[in-house]
């Protein structure tokens, strides 16, 4: 029984019966012909049951703190089984409770700011989730899409009011533990004309130890910037290495607005990322800057795409990579210029840093301009750690690990400079530091 009812029941009925209908995907297709997902077990997941999260592990600490600031201007933690954490008392809440659990600075709900989880969403404001489910990212877009649609267990809903200005950061976490389960989300965001926001979501779970286990994530998430909005987006994605990622983003920004789209991504198995930053009205501009650092055997494929739809718009792309191990990264980027989007600046770049033999990094740019007044380049880069710098510092007495992560750590800089928030670059740090120490 897929869950809702009227406009949202129609629309989850909608996104099962395409689900049912299209395959999974293979190398036959264009943008999976890098990511083979022949040896998925997708016969293996099954949906968490309500309370799932009482037999699993509990969300780390760390996670909880801010990333942004000193404090929240809310948080929503959510946990397999339709259930999310009540910050008041650190207690997991099932879903039919979930009102209790809500954390929300109150002056914020006073200026009509909306942040919660989606089942308390639909239960409390089903025309405004009606009006924002399935609008910019349609469940025909892909077989992981259309599950998300259909099944989606957990999700986030955030609207801010026309003209409002959230000073206080948003931190949301869905935590995914467990072997063999499907977590499957939905993320809706909606900035009012003329407001702004800043929003960290992360994505986390444990890694687990059998070989012969894994753990799939299947995810929406759709944003509307409206005009004269603003929107600092941060995503970070630590998933553990037994899971299978898939997530279809997109972002609608209207006349003068602005986003500022922060990626950051060092877990899961596998990921499949779409991320499409539409930009739709007249002067709107955003900028998109990922991170990636894969061991091991990950394999993490992001495929990027910046619309030029209207004319004066402007996007900024700049991903950064470092691999290990017998790693595998994948990015395909796209700069699109509509005929009628004259007086487009567009720019995009990959640049990959190998530190293994067995590592590889595949970049693909692109380029499809309609219009004939505009300035659009890329550019893509795959390298190995330079020895001359390496032994520079080696002959300071430095030691080689010790060495080697100062090189990565210099590598990023570029992206780190781009996050206004010392708590997310500190995650960063954090992750480099781990992946320069394994082995």
């Amino acid at each position: 029984m897929l869950p809702g009812t009227g406009a949202l029941r129609e629309f989850r009925e909608h996104a099962w019966e395409i689900f049912n209908r299209l395959p999974l995907p293979t190398t036959n297709e264009e943008a999976w012909r890098r990511t083979d997902l022949r040896s998925m077990p997708a016969d293996q997941f099954r949906l968490p049951a309500e309370g799932a999260y009482a037999e699993l592990p509990a969300v780390p600490a760390d996670l909880l703190k801010p990333l942004t600031s000193d404090q929240h201007g809310g948080q929503v933690v959510l946990l397999p089984g339709g259930s999310r954490l009540d910050p008041s008392t650190g207690s997991p809440v099932p879903a039919a409770l979930a009102q209790a659990g809500h954390r929300l600075n109150p002056a914020l709900a006073q200026q009509g700011v909306i942040f919660t989880d989606l089942c308390t969403a639909e239960r409390q404001y089903p025309e405004l989730v009606a009006g924002m489910i399935g609008q910019i990212v349609r469940p025909e877009e892909g077989k992981f899409a259309a599950l998300a649609g259909a099944l989606a267990q957990n999700g986030v809903v955030l609207y801010v009011p026309k003209g409002v200005k959230v000073e206080q950061p948003l931190h949301s976490i869905l935590w995914g533990p467990g072997e063999d389960l499907a977590h499957l989300s939905h993320i809706l965001v909606w900035v009012d004309e003329g407001a702004s926001v800043t929003y960290v979501h992360e994505s986390a779970s444990p890694s687990v130890l059998l070989a012969s286990r894994s753990t799939l994530h299947a995810g929406i998430v759709e944003i509307n910037v409206a005009d004269d909005a603003n929107l600092k987006f941060v995503e970070l994605q630590s998933w553990g290495k037994q899971v299978w990622n898939f997530s279809h983003e997109r972002v609608h920004v209207g006349r003068g607005g602005n986003l500022d789209w922060i990626f950051g991504a060092v877990g899961s198995r596998l990921t499949k990322n779409f991320s499409e930053l539409d930009l739709v009205g007249d002067g709107a501009t955003g900028r998109m800057s990922g991170f990636y650092f894969t061991d091991d055997s990950q394999h993490l494929d992001h495929d990027t795409q910046q619309n030029h739809l209207a004319p004066h718009t402007t996007s900024d792309l700049l991903f950064k990579g470092a691999l290990k191990g017998n790693s595998r990264s994948v990015w395909q980027g796209m700069i699109y210029v509509a005929p009628a989007a004259q007086k487009t600046d567009g720019y995009q770049a990959n640049r990959n840093l190998v530190l293994s033999p067995d590592a590889r990094a595949d970049s693909i740019p692109g380029l499809e301009i309609l219009a004939d007044d505009v300035r659009c380049t890329h550019g893509a880069t795959v390298g190995k750690l330079e020895e001359e710098p390496l032994f520079y510092l080696k002959s300071r007495g430095i030691p080689n690990k010790d060495a080697e992560r100062l090189i990565v750590e210099g590598f990023f800089d570029p992206i780190m400079q781009r996050i206004p928030f010392e708590g997310v670059r500190e995650r960063f740090q954090q992750a480099i530091l781990e992946k320069t120490a394994g082995e």
